[in-house]
């Protein structure tokens, strides 16, 4: 068979149609080709360079962000604990157990990877969830736990796993991660990182501690349980997984069932549980000091307010009290501060003519006192919320003036400006069984002793164990600033032992001074200093005098100043563990716990 002929198109001739198939194409140059490679091997480069470095930013911004989560979660656990143990109590261990949960998850992050069915970060979010949950069932056994080893236990089974879990998370990502080669060689590789990690999750912490101390309690997110919610919300922003599922019902524990809650849903549950026993919660709020509330026993018939694990003051409401000038205070010692009126002095100044200073509210006893006497009467008051309840929720006038600000700026700011000065000057801070040591140093007492007239006197209430240093301490202090002392106890020695502390001599001590030498005097209460108030009859003229000896205490510790305050600090844990033991047998601890 012949073979066939291709056709061809309409005009075109074999000959054309060849020369056609065979021209050759244009060579491609040398130059050309090399232009190639050279596109090809820019574009292949920029691409491996971009992918690491999106590969290594998301290592370090994960790492970096378990990190953060972990420090703000330590510092809102301690506020956590504090309405139940007090913050002294709640942060003995909290630094050990912090370090110790810290090298315990970065040396454990490989066994976990390797023997969890999932990432070790996806249970994070779940365990954060789960903190305020156990918490919640833990603070129900906080009188058997104790103030020492509560917080400890607390911490071990919330704040301890979430620690372990974000350590090993970190470390868990910086493994993948190209470090410096002066961090990934030998043993320094294995300490360089875990050291450099902790140090900058302490910086964090620090940080985010003082930079949350004057937001608590500004909005719901600012409260204790709604930066716990926040933080876990924010653990599974960052390590989402369907494991999420398993942390619903902590979450509508949290959103429902949790009286911590700031809602007055949880309110009004809350009050059901207190007045099933006698006690109904008025207000609460948490603030720049802590946690503050306002209870009332249905039952006794008094009101208190409390802050953290400690009470600022109360007074009775019993009718037989209802239409007295003043308020019946349930502490004696706030009547006795008003002892500061009795002091003799060379010229007696009429009360319309004098003026005082009150530093720190509590409850408003001793202003509301002064004012009733017709004294123009200034008030200084670091916490808002002390402010506002006071004035609410307990019988104190309008007619004083009052400065929310911090005592130390504001004393500095009078001395300074050589501004008013005062014939009576109260000091009333205390709080969960240590003072506000800047309050007590010799800087800051000189101070006052420069807002005081030269016939003008001063009462310092301090609170504190006899047996221990710190009260020696602050007497000697004071001593230093004022000529003239005498110091008196709100009960007779011994009277303030319990059956659980019989060891301690715990009591609130009030210290008349002036700028004289010539001693301190009394004059007789009249019946207008009274006020008609059976408990000033009782308190308001000083009896348990402290010498000396009193002070069971031994040895020279000197004086507080503001550069040495170690002498207070060093003795205030064995101060706030007897001073919970006293606040749980004053007040029931169903109340302490139900916050």
């Amino acid at each position: 068979m012949a073979p066939r002929k291709r056709a061809t198109a309409k005009g075109e001739t074999p000959g054309k149609q060849r020369r056609q198939v065979t021209d050759p194409k244009p060579a491609v140059t040398q130059e050309d080709w090399e232009q190639q490679l050279q596109s090809l091997a820019a574009k292949a480069k920029e691409q491996t360079w971009s992918k690491w470095a999106a590969e290594q930013a998301h290592i370090y911004s994960k790492a970096f962000a378990f990190l953060v989560l972990a420090a703000v979660y330590s510092n809102v656990s301690q506020l956590a604990l504090s309405p139940v143990y007090g913050s002294i109590p709640s942060s003995i261990w909290h630094r050990w157990l912090v370090d110790g949960a810290y090298f315990i998850g970065w040396m454990a992050s490989s066994f976990l990877e390797l023997n969890l069915p999932f990432k070790t970060e996806l249970l994070l979010p779940v365990m954060a969830f789960y903190i305020p949950v156990i918490r919640f069932c833990l603070d129900k056994a906080s009188k058997t736990l104790t103030a020492y080893w509560g917080p400890l236990v607390t911490e071990a089974l919330t704040l301890g796993p979430l620690m372990v879990l974000s350590a090993a998370s970190v470390a868990t990502h910086l493994d993948r991660a190209d470090m410096p080669s002066f961090m990934s060689s030998g043993i320094t590789g294995v300490v360089a990182p875990s050291l450099s990690t902790l140090a900058l999750f302490k910086g964090v912490k620090a940080f985010s501690g003082r930079a949350l101390a004057p937001l608590i309690g500004k909005s719901f997110l600012l409260t204790r349980l709604g930066l716990e919610v926040v933080l876990s919300i924010c653990y599974s922003l960052v390590a989402p997984s369907k494991l999420l599922l398993f942390a619903l019902p902590a979450l509508l524990h949290s959103a429902f069932f949790n009286p911590h809650a700031p809602t007055s849903i949880a309110l009004a549950s809350l009050n059901t549980t207190l007045g099933a026993k006698g006690w109904m919660l008025l207000d609460r709020r948490e603030s720049v000091t802590g946690y503050v509330s306002v209870l009332e026993s249905k039952d006794q018939g008094f009101r208190v307010m409390r802050c953290d694990h400690s009470l600022l003051g109360g007074e009775w409401m019993l009718e037989q009290f209802k239409h007295n000038q003043v308020a019946e205070p349930i502490y004696g010692v706030f009547a006795m501060l008003e002892a500061v009126r009795l002091v003799e002095v060379p010229k007696p100044v009429p009360d319309d003519e004098a003026k005082a200073l009150v530093i720190g509210m509590g409850i408003g006893t001793t202003p509301a006192a002064l004012v009733a006497h017709g004294i123009d009467t200034t008030v200084v008051e670091i916490d808002p919320a002390v402010n506002e309840f006071a004035s609410k929720y307990f019988r104190l006038p309008s007619n004083y003036t009052s400065v929310i600000e911090d005592a130390v700026t504001y004393t500095e700011r009078l001395v300074k400006e050589r501004a008013q000065r005062f014939d009576y000057i109260v000091h009333d801070v205390f709080t969960g069984g240590a003072e506000p040591i800047p309050l007590f140093t010799l800087e800051f007492l000189e101070g006052l002793a420069a807002l005081l007239k030269p016939d003008g006197v001063i009462a310092i209430n301090y609170a504190g164990d006899f047996t221990l240093p710190p009260p020696r301490v602050v007497v000697q202090t004071i001593r230093r600033a004022f000529l003239s002392c005498r110091i008196f106890r709100e009960h007779a020695p011994g009277g303030t032992h319990t059956e659980k502390q019989p060891e301690h001599d715990f009591d609130n001590m009030v210290i008349f001074c002036t700028k004289r030498n010539d001693g301190i005097n009394f004059r007789q209460p009249t019946v207008r200093d009274l006020l008609n108030s059976p408990t000033r009859e009782q308190f308001l003229y000083p009896r348990f005098e402290v010498k000396d000896a009193d002070f069971r205490a031994r040895g020279n510790d000197g004086i507080l100043t503001k550069d040495d305050t170690q002498k207070l600090v060093k003795w205030h844990e064995k101060s706030a563990l007897g001073h919970w033991a006293i606040m749980r047998d004053i007040i029931p601890s169903f109340v302490w716990i139900n916050w």
